[in-house]
């Protein structure tokens, strides 16, 4: 009895890891089809060209990418796509830095914005949406800590959460300081990803090594959004 038990609970066990593994092999194909399908329709030169004016303004491009950024956080503009072109533009290392610092100071700004300027106007908006009382329940029971989980775990809009944390109780520092760090596994994710895929296009091979590199920070990725569902669910 306890033998049957035991084999039938095995796969409950196993099946986690097995329904996880589909994800990075379904985008590493994703990031390939694409290489082939940007190859054969000639976006190769549309890249240069955007590559090429960037870095025709010298030490200005990172900084004016950054202003752009910001102004597009701001303004609630998805920042998914900016944050492609950075990778595809400046490459996973700087590309990173810019992003990482772009976002950090668009979501700052937003903070400021919706707690000192247009606290109001932020609040009609926001408080009329059933995701934003959501987020203050969760943020008057769990802290700071909240700032870190929703970062990690996508369960609101990204500008939701720019504006909507400077309406709860949390300080500026911990919300800036648990912002940065917590936005910074998917910045890897998306930059190191457009840059093989920039790689691909303007180089005409296929960047393993930084496809490679994108598989291993999707997995460990995929692992700590679990461990903050974890961490929510325990202290929900």
């Amino acid at each position: 009895m306890n033998q049957d038990n035991n084999q039938s609970s095995a796969p409950d066990n196993q099946a986690p890891p097995r329904k996880g593994l589909w994800k990075p092999i379904v985008l590493l194909a994703f990031v390939i089809i694409m290489l082939a399908a940007a190859k054969y329709f000639g976006l190769a030169d549309l890249f240069n060209g955007l590559k090429d004016y960037i870095e025709g303004l010298g030490v200005w491009g990172p900084v004016v990418f950054v202003a752009i950024y910001v102004a597009a956080t701001v303004a609630a503009l998805p920042g998914s796509a900016l944050t492609l072109i950075a990778g595809a533009i400046f490459g996973s290392i700087l590309g990173v830095v810019v992003v990482s610092v772009a976002s950090t100071c668009g979501a700052a700004l937003c903070f400021l914005i919706a707690r000192y300027f247009a606290r109001d106007a932020a609040a009609g908006w926001l408080e009329s949406k059933e995701s934003f009382r959501k987020l203050d329940r969760m943020t008057k029971q769990n802290g700071a800590i909240i700032v870190a989980i929703t970062r990690l775990v996508p369960l609101f809009p990204f500008n939701l959460l720019n504006y909507g944390f400077g309406l709860t109780s949390v300080s500026f520092g911990a919300y800036v300081l648990w912002s940065w760090l917590c936005m910074i596994p998917g910045t890897i994710l998306y930059v190191v990803g457009s840059d093989a895929l920039a790689q691909g296009l303007t180089q005409g091979r296929i960047p393993w090594t930084l496809i490679g590199a994108f598989v291993v920070i999707l997995v460990v990725l995929t692992f700590i959004v679990h461990f903050a569902k974890n961490k929510l669910k325990s202290d929900s």
